[in-house]
């Protein structure tokens, strides 16, 4: 039997899968991805609504370090730039597709009052 004063959380599996993904905009900006690539900045953002840019960036710049995004930059005038999952992101959108299916079957049209 497990016991809970041996064990620590941040050494699971299930702990490292929300690191990558965590925050308000990383999923959403994963499942634009996942849906529509490539896609451009702009793009985004406005798939996303109100995201400043500085803020996009971020989130963005993380994915990419963390190995789930790749950034592709077109030597035009102005510059364009792309974004598409990496193989490793396309991985993890098997999980994340389970989450649509979830809220898909358990979809409420209004929460019920406790």
């Amino acid at each position: 039997m497990k016991r809970i004063e041996e064990a620590n959380f941040s050494d699971t599996g299930y702990s490292y899968t929300l690191s990558l993904i965590s925050g308000k905009y990383k999923p959403v900006i994963l499942y634009c991805l996942m849906e529509y690539e490539p896609v451009r900045f702009n793009e985004m953002q406005r798939y996303l609504g109100k995201i400043a840019d500085k803020t996009l960036s971020l989130q963005l710049k993380e994915l990419e370090r963390d190995g789930l995004v790749h950034r592709k930059m077109f030597p035009e005038v102005p510059p364009r730039v792309e974004y598409t999952l990496t193989p490793r992101g396309q991985s993890l959108m098997k999980v994340l597709d389970q989450l649509c299916t979830w809220g898909i079957e358990n979809r409420t049209e209004s929460v019920p009052s406790k």
